[in-house]
């Protein structure tokens, strides 16, 4: 048995690696939903049965691991934000990016509103990633909007506020889906332009970094704990 749990796949991963890599990654996800990404360290390691050691091994930050633990989903975000620039219908595309980023939210509790595809290593990277994703998601209300189907007056920072409600409304009912689906359809209608009846007060000074993913969390946000 103990000569088994060494042998290599293909990839030249030692299988019991593998496993305790695979073990780890499911705990951080259990441990962040439960207390959020700032949870310490040592916890995802007892909740995956493994030494700290073990955990720095196979994640040597908590930026690595955050980052391994939502791969997917992150991936998901970075796709469904390309999808939606590449949309005939700049306003399908712009409901599709909410649904499915607000879908994420609702099966991962423990994957902030994002819309970046990872946690970059370095100051550099990330300050590029926050760039990208705010040109992106800029060009994409501005088709929307040239489209005649956003209204004029929204700004990128409402979809920042409708998704950091969303977040705050799954915290309170977790196990309430209908809830959340209800109240981003609601935003959603009064995001159309032929439902702006009366004018908007000033836009807030949010932006896509302020969504609770980064491991450098902005001032005065901070993660559920």
């Amino acid at each position: 048995m103990a000569k088994s749990s060494r042998i290599t796949d293909p990839g030249g991963v030692r299988a019991d690696a593998r496993r305790n890599r695979e073990r780890v990654l499911a705990a951080a996800r259990a441990v962040f939903a439960e207390q959020g990404i700032d949870a310490p360290m040592a916890t995802v390691a007892r909740r995956a049965g493994v030494g700290v050691a073990t955990l720095y091994r196979h994640f040597p930050t908590r930026d690595a691991l955050v980052r391994g633990a939502f791969t997917r989903q992150m991936e998901t975000c970075a796709q469904a934000l390309d999808d939606a620039l590449a949309a005939p219908d700049p306003w399908q595309g712009f409901q599709r990016l909410i649904e499915t980023v607000c879908e994420l939210q609702r099966a991962e509790k423990g994957f902030p509103a994002a819309f970046v595809a990872a946690f970059p290593d370095s100051p550099g990277e990330q300050a590029r990633s926050r760039e990208r994703v705010e040109r992106d998601v800029s060009t994409l209300v501005r088709r929307a909007q040239a489209a005649g189907a956003l209204r004029a007056d929204f700004h990128p920072s409402d979809l920042v506020v409708a998704l950091l409600a969303n977040c705050a409304l799954i915290s309170t009912l977790p196990d309430d889906g209908a809830a959340s689906r209800r109240l981003m359809a609601y935003l959603i209608q009064s995001f159309r332009a032929d439902r702006a009846n009366a004018p908007l007060p000033r836009p807030s000074s949010l932006s896509p970094r302020d969504l609770p993913i980064t491991a450098d969390k902005p001032k005065g946000h901070r993660n559920p704990a």
